[in-house]
């Protein structure tokens, strides 16, 4: 009866312990040129595809909100350079958010500073000394390239990203486990070594 109630305990431990590792949920943002881009879901995988987003200040005023994809991303481009924290109630509970540094946006600390150029061919521009041309100024890339840019690399590093997150989780549990293992093998060889001095002295009696 005591082995059927200890063998209830550990089942009923680890199902509880990988149900909440199943429902843990993953908030991350990081920043991409002037916009912020981000993911929310849970560590098993399921992600949190067209859900609200809310977008706060640090003092908890209501900035702005967003919906996430059907791959539970979304980007956001900031229209006010103050930090930032992203709120998506998931629901039975579960609440994702995660905070971001304006400051680690590349664009927002220059926009709107940007100087109208003239359109004339002949118009050149004066940097540090040197005369640049209005054909030197061609060969840079326009906003939208950038987007664009932005979207296959957002697109290509999705995956990795979650596989990382996945290993990360995949870790933690084994940690977990290890460390519950090496719990029930002390308790184990304890419990050994006082029944072994309990039959040593049933014996001399």
């Amino acid at each position: 009866m005591a082995k059927l109630a200890t063998g209830v305990f550990l089942a009923g431990l680890l199902f509880g312990m990988q149900a909440a590792q199943a429902h843990k949920v993953i908030a991350s943002v990081f920043p991409s040129g002037i916009a912020v881009e981000g993911e929310i879901g849970f560590s098993n995988g399921d992600m949190a595809a067209d859900t609200l987003v809310e977008i706060f200040d640090r003092q908890g005023n209501k900035i702005d909100e967003i919906r996430t994809d059907s791959d539970g991303f979304f980007v956001y481009t900031p229209s006010r350079k103050v930090d930032l924290v992203f709120r998506a109630d998931l629901g039975a509970g579960h609440v994702a958010e995660a905070s971001f540094d304006i400051a680690d946006l590349t664009g927002i600390s220059g926009a709107g500073s940007i100087a109208a150029v003239s359109s004339d061919d002949s118009a050149n521009i004066t940097v540090d000394g040197a005369v640049v041309g209005d054909n030197a100024t061609k060969t840079a890339i326009t906003r939208e390239q950038e987007e664009v840019i932005a979207a296959i690399v957002r697109d290509e590093l999705r995956p990795l990203r979650r596989e990382i997150t996945a290993y990360k989780e995949k870790n933690d549990l084994q940690s977990i486990l290890g460390g519950i293992g090496y719990i029930f093998g002390f308790f184990g060889i304890a419990y050994y070594l006082a029944a072994r001095r309990l039959r040593a002295k049933a014996t001399k009696s």
